[in-house]
């Protein structure tokens, strides 16, 4: 039991250390803090840690309420706060999620339906990640993120399906091909 409390105290350390780099920053991974450190031995090991100690201090904050789901107190911040600022806070504004709720609810999951979505020009802002961001927007409202997984699967899915032709494809260089066969 030691050594997998060992396993999870070194996973939490990096996510606080890579949170920066991670699609829902402190919203997404504060969520995975209080998941996994349920065992007083967790503690235990991320006290042995570099930068441990802050780490239990933070999760001891958002236990009590003392911090939101969605950030860190700024004393706390890896590597001494100086990759704060590059986390941004994902929201739409009341129209863009009236905008979408439309959308959504008249979606068709269809190459034209979600060539629909994509060119809404809330979406249009959020670039090559909108599927992500736009996941991360709507946390919160379960009916619309369920709405919003069928996007994503049916836009990935596609996304497979064409890379899929292009491999096929007699025109297409090998480098291109083992650059599509790595994405797949």
């Amino acid at each position: 039991m030691q050594q997998q409390a060992h396993t999870i105290a070194q996973r939490l350390l990096n996510l606080y250390r890579q949170e920066h780099v991670i699609n829902g920053g402190w919203a997404a991974v504060n969520k995975v803090f209080l998941e996994e450190a349920d065992d007083p031995q967790i503690f235990e090991e991320l006290e042995k840690l570099p930068t441990g100690k802050r780490l239990i201090t933070h999760i001891n904050n958002l236990r009590d309420g003392k911090t939101p789901m969605d950030s860190i107190d700024d004393d706390l911040l890896p590597y001494g706060g100086l990759l704060a600022g590059q986390d941004v806070k994902i929201s739409l504004s009341e129209s863009e999620m009236e905008e979408l709720k439309n959308a959504l609810n008249n979606i068709k999951t269809t190459p034209e339906g979600l060539k629909r979505i994509k060119q809404l020009p809330f979406v249009q802002k959020f670039g090559n990640n909108w599927l992500e961001d736009i996941r991360f927007a709507l946390n919160g409202d379960t009916e619309l993120q369920t709405k919003w997984e069928a996007v994503v699967r049916a836009a990935k899915a596609y996304q497979v399906w064409d890379s899929a032709k292009q491999l096929t494809s007699e025109t297409l260089t090998e480098r291109s091909r083992a650059q599509i066969q790595a994405d797949m």
